[in-house]
């Protein structure tokens, strides 16, 4: 696998070099950043690199090694040795939910040989459990997928996908990855801890949340945060539900997305469903960067012996509101844990998608480091 990095800001161009080394070698383009805004330089990324599908969305930060940047452009051009590259794509159609719309993408998908799938998401228009279930439905035996949703900074206003010549809202886009000879590991975690008492969610519909032990969700939510509450929905990022659904063995983790005043309702970005348990959770920078150590440990240990030639970081924009000044000392952490010939690229996010644990279908998570791990032998 030969990887080729690059980054571009409107202030300094590109850094280290401009792109192109790899040429017509390279077939797949990973982009994540402002990509609404720089049309032009996305063709003469696609006309630079002619043979690579381009996989990107927008962001609430882009990671570039170890630098966490806003408003940038990040690219990493990947030419494998012996591994197969595939796109898929949907619209979002509003006559369907989400987990129709992942049906839809899954039935797509060519499975043969299917190593691994990695997807991105418009970040607002879609309940990403759903989604998550609707395309997992799909894959082989074995083979897991991970990725996340497109951001928005912290604004929740408008997000974008990109596969190929095509930059859009509403879409969510999938590379799958094919041959024996690549090895994909995975890890997520979150690092934020309950607090306050257990409540049972007596009011939802899909992903949205009315009431919880019989009174509004809403209501009880700003009692907790207090000062906090005449910022939602943005500082609800801070304050995310931690989700035990029944019968299910882990946890999850649910962020914000929107409030609605007139219905006294909660929009989060995955399932919050009737009769499952939830309480508050808050973070310190301890534990959250704690939390990205063991991500990265758990996505070297599931890649086993190879070393991680490229890592894909997807952690959630709540953890960069928290962190602030200190954000990138999560993203040290992982380099730490995998190494300096790790190629580290990813973005800040509304959810990650990956499973709990190997062996595991899918979730979608709010409020973690989430790490893809790949290498060819």
């Amino acid at each position: 696998m030969k990887i080729e990095q690059c980054q571009w800001t409107q202030h300094n161009g590109w850094h280290l070099h401009a792109p192109g080394k790899l040429a017509e070698q390279a077939q797949l383009l990973l982009v994540f950043g402002n990509l609404q805004d720089h049309a032009n330089l996305l063709n003469d990324l696609q006309a630079i690199y002619p043979n690579a599908y381009c996989l990107g969305c927008s962001t609430a930060g882009e990671i570039y090694d170890t630098q966490v940047t806003d408003n940038a452009l990040v690219i990493t051009a990947i030419a494998f040795e012996a591994t197969q590259v595939k796109s898929f794509k949907i619209h979002l159609d509003p006559d369907d939910n989400s987990f129709q719309a992942g049906d839809r993408l899954g039935s797509q998908l060519d499975t043969e040989g299917l190593a691994h799938l990695f997807v991105l998401s418009d970040g607002l228009q879609v309940n990403g459990s759903d989604l998550v279930r609707g395309l997992s439905q799909h894959l082989p035996i074995g083979v897991a997928v991970t990725g996340g949703l497109s951001a928005d900074g912290a604004n929740f206003r408008q997000t974008w996908v990109m596969l190929n010549h095509e930059i859009q809202q509403g879409m969510v886009a999938a590379i799958g990855l094919y041959g024996d000879r690549l090895k994909v590991g995975y890890g997520s975690r979150g690092g934020f801890t309950p607090f306050g008492p257990e409540r049972v969610i007596t009011q939802s519909d899909g992903n949205v949340l009315y009431k919880l032990d019989d009174q509004s969700a809403l209501e009880l939510y700003r009692n907790y945060l207090g000062e906090h509450a005449e910022n939602l929905p943005a500082s609800g990022l801070l304050f995310p539900l931690s989700l035990q659904i029944t019968n299910h063995k882990y946890p999850l983790v649910r962020t914000l997305l929107a409030i609605n005043e007139a219905d006294q309702s909660m929009t989060f970005a995955g399932d919050v469903p009737l009769g499952s348990t939830v309480r508050l959770m808050q973070a310190s920078f301890a534990n959250l960067t704690h939390a990205a150590v063991q991500a990265a440990e758990a996505a070297q240990q599931a890649l086993g012996e190879p070393q991680p030639e490229l890592a894909i970081l997807i952690s959630c924009v709540g953890r960069k509101l928290l962190l602030k000044q200190r954000i990138e000392e999560e993203v040290e952490e992982v380099r730490e844990v995998l190494g300096e010939k790790t190629v580290l690229t990813g973005f800040y996010s509304y959810g990650e998608i990956c499973p709990c644990a190997l062996g595991l279908p899918a979730e979608l998570h709010n409020q973690t480091m989430t790490i893809t791990t790949f290498a060819e032998i």
